[in-house]
């Protein structure tokens, strides 16, 4: 398939942890707005908060909510089926398991549990029937939540900041996922690298994102994410970007990757 792929051509169902340990990158920013994008053209989406800050439940206008079993905190720690901790979005077809500040418990309260590195996994497998998409937006650490969602997950989707010290810390998370594919999760592979907050106007971005494409080649999403202020602006109002100006650039670049997305495990 190329990417232009049509968003409409049937996939099987596809888990995807967006994590980088490194803050500040546009985890939340990316799962949100491809999720967004692709729930617009009609995909069954589901985002997973497992970031205590919750700001992914935020992005979509459900912060304080909590679902009938309560939010991804309750889900990892009870033994109650995963549909009772999911609540509808205002965006058709796009659904949200939601966090809030227990969830920085639970890295704690996980300890002494059986399978504690499952736990996630126990939740989402049996909504992969219900959903094409699973995004699951990870703490920037590298901590027990974030196992958990790299042992649910089919692959890692990774943002990169398009500066300096983009590269500084990649080699711990790919040092973790060799780990997670060596005695939890076998088959987890890297979805891909999305370059974020990219601005050609730089030598700079410019050189980051040749040595990015260099060292992870045919891993690099053709789609760059640019510097966008309305995609800044967007989670102040609960929204996101992609609805909150359509037609920005960042919005467009978003739109462009959900394709690329698909296009990749197109049938």
């Amino acid at each position: 398939m190329t990417e232009n792929a049509e968003l409409t051509e049937p996939i099987r169902s596809r888990i995807v942890a967006v994590a980088n340990q490194k803050g500040g990158v546009g985890k939340t920013t990316t799962a949100l707005n491809v999720a967004t994008s692709l729930a617009l053209e009609g995909r069954q989406v589901l985002l997973v908060d497992v970031d205590p800050q919750g700001n992914l439940t935020s992005g979509v206008g459900l912060k304080g909510q909590r679902a009938e079993g309560g939010t991804t905190y309750e889900a990892l720690l009870s033994e109650h089926p995963g549909d009772v901790y999911i609540l509808p979005t205002r965006v058709d077809n796009l659904s949200l398991m939601p966090a809030d500040r227990n969830l920085t418990g639970a890295e704690i309260e996980l300890v002494p549990l059986a399978d504690r590195e499952r736990r996630l996994q126990r939740v989402l497998e049996p909504l992969r029937a219900r959903f094409e998409f699973i995004f699951i937006d990870c703490p920037p650490s590298l901590g027990l939540l974030t196992l958990n969602a790299l042992v649910a997950a089919d692959a890692v989707l990774i943002p990169l900041h398009c500066e300096y010290f983009a590269l500084e810390g990649l080699a711990d998370l790919v040092g973790t996922m060799r780990r997670v594919r060596g005695g939890l999760n076998p088959s987890l592979d890297i979805e891909g690298v999305l370059l974020t907050m990219y601005d050609d106007r730089t030598n700079l971005g410019q050189l980051v994102a040749r040595d990015v494409r260099d060292f992870f080649k045919e891993k690099v999403f053709n789609t760059i994410i640019p510097r966008n202020v309305r995609l800044g602006e967007a989670p102040s109002h609960g929204t996101p970007g992609v609805l909150y100006d359509s037609k920005s650039r960042g919005a467009a670049a978003y739109m462009a990757l959900a394709k690329e997305l698909v296009s990749r495990h197109a049938a």
